[in-house]
């Protein structure tokens, strides 16, 4: 006799959210200015600033694998990354990265930390 079950997945809980929106979104940030990155799932890339600024940018449509592998790549002829900018998923198949889908960024939304 054969017998099935059927589980449901676990989901890992996510740390909460600790920033907030804070005044305008900005089309372009100077990437001499950007310190790192925090890819927070398919569409919400926060981008952390030299000085303690923070911007997310969150992508007009989900980015396949991008909250999986946290990691891209850009190209730009200019000394910012812009909304009309395109992100490339790099994904590790042996012995690199290789490119994985390509992706519109949103504006950059200025944030803080939450008050607790």
């Amino acid at each position: 006799m054969i017998m099935a079950a059927t589980t449901a997945p676990v989901m890992a809980k996510s740390a909460p959210d600790p920033y907030v929106a804070k005044g305008k979104p900005v089309d372009c940030v100077q990437i001499r200015s950007i310190r790192s990155t925090d890819v927070r799932d398919d569409r919400t890339i926060d981008f952390l600033m030299n000085g303690g600024k923070v911007y997310r940018n969150i992508l007009p449509m989900a980015c396949p694998t991008l909250g999986f592998e946290k990691r891209f790549s850009y190209r730009t002829s200019m000394s910012q990354i812009c909304s009309v900018d395109l992100i490339t998923v790099l994904w590790n198949n042996g012995p690199g990265l290789q490119p994985g889908a390509s992706c519109g960024l949103g504006s950059f939304q200025p944030m803080e930390k939450a008050a607790k």
